[in-house]
């Protein structure tokens, strides 16, 4: 049987004391121009420890993001974990739009069939409606329970003033980390080979500020804003998750050639960051060319950081380059707070009802929710099941090249959940 290499190379523990480093962060000001002000240390490394062994049969080993969303919940005050009531975790679930109610009605069959001790807090958002109370309500519901399965939330250009879903939510949330773990799967039909990447967006700042406005009538002004704390906040987020889990080199995706004070100074933050880690290769790439690459030799890329636009448009890029949206999950990871989601943005409106849409992606991401949850037994039946459909037995929706229906793929899923849970 075919073993497929973990989206991370590694996944040793990480220390207590590690936890307090990674979040005792100098205090530094906010700055949009990259000259002046001293950055100070951020912290040292501690000692490696020892590797974990591969924990389920397919080495897609997710449960190493557990980990790190432990370290994110650390923080000088002190942080409630997600709501248990009962030894039951509640889960905010948000179907979003497109096919996203299907897929939320499959998660819960499959939590269902494994026995994973979650309640679903269902709110169903209308996205052809600015429903300001809903969106409130929501949000509430993620604040008291801690965590939420997402599908995509469509926004509506025709609602003029009215900001995306998707990135109030992460702001009224703080969830300043996007991570997509990107990886070929075997026999998956792919356009590239050896993609293994990892994709870190900050998801807080910059053309996704959503500060814009008509200055006079027909000249639209739209502001780019980055700061120099959470530039660095994000850069320290990615040099750590490189250490931890074996990645070799990072790469700083920018355009700082032509926005040469707000690119140019994620890029600087970048700099003095790396200069903590010199076991790290450290590169940077300009956003167009880093576009062209990950599409002819994205073999070359270990793992990623940069900006919030950059990193939507190269994560759909990876995500397309592996075999399409339906594979791939995401997380949004705050100090409070995580949201588990698609890798892609892609809400799949035009395949609703017709039992064709590859349901991988969505339950991809409720397994990284277990995980998050410490549910690890539940996360491993569920992954191990997913990778043996579409490795093993090959059913594959449309979108893969198979002729298998949403139904097909479910019920082998459910089969081999059946006889593992």
């Amino acid at each position: 049987m075919f073993v497929p290499r973990a989206c991370a190379k590694a996944a040793p523990r990480w220390s207590t004391s590690l936890q307090a480093k990674f979040l005792s962060t100098s205090s530094v000001r906010n700055e949009v121009s990259c000259t002046g002000g001293a950055v100070s240390s951020i912290g040292d490394k501690t000692p490696d420890q020892p590797p974990r062994p591969a924990s389920y049969t397919h080495g897609f080993n997710r449960s190493m993001m557990v980990e790190q969303f432990s370290v994110m919940q650390t923080q000088d005050t002190f942080v409630p974990p997600p709501a248990k009531w009962g030894g039951r975790h509640t889960v905010t679930l948000l179907p979003g739009d497109g096919i996203g109610s299907e897929m939320a009605n499959h998660v819960k069959e499959l939590f269902r069939y494994a026995g994973a001790p979650v309640d679903f807090e269902e709110i169903d958002l209308d996205s052809t409606a600015p429903d300001v109370e809903g969106f409130e309500y929501a949000l509430m519901s993620i604040k008291r329970n801690g965590v939420a399965l997402k599908g995509n939330i469509e926004t509506r250009t025709s609602f003029q003033g009215f900001q995306s879903r998707n990135v109030v939510l992460r702001n009224r949330l703080g969830l300043f980390a996007n991570v997509v773990c990107v990886k070929n799967l075997p026999g998956i039909r792919a356009k590239q080979k050896d993609v293994d990447v990892v994709i870190i967006r900050e998801n807080l700042e910059a053309e996704y500020s959503g500060i814009e406005h008509e200055s006079v009538p027909g000249v639209v002004e739209s502001l780019k804003i980055i700061t120099r704390e959470k530039s660095m906040r994000i850069a320290k987020f990615a040099f750590e998750w490189a250490t931890k889990y074996n990645r070799k080199k990072v790469t700083a995706i920018h355009k700082a050639n032509i926005m040469k004070m707000s690119d140019g100074l994620f890029l600087e933050c970048c700099r003095i960051t790396s200069k903590e880690y010199p076991d790290i290769q450290f590169d940077q790439m300009i956003i167009d060319n880093c576009s062209m690459q990950m599409v002819n030799k994205p073999s070359q890329f270990d793992l990623m950081v940069m900006p919030n636009l950059y990193g939507d448009v190269l994560s759909n890029i990876a995500c397309g380059v592996i075999g399409g949206p339906g594979l791939v999950s995401g997380t949004n990871l705050g100090y409070r707070y995580a949201v588990f989601e698609t890798g892609a943005r892609n809400t799949g409106k035009s395949i609703v009802g017709q039992n064709i849409a590859n349901p991988c992606a969505f339950i991809r991401a409720s397994v990284d929710l277990l995980n998050y949850l410490k549910l690890e037994h539940q996360a491993h039946v569920i992954e191990d099941a997913v990778m043996k459909t579409l490795i093993e037995d090959k059913v594959w929706t449309p979108d893969l090249g198979g002729q298998a229906t949403t139904t097909d793929v479910m019920q082998n899923i459910v089969k081999y959940v059946k006889a593992n849970a």
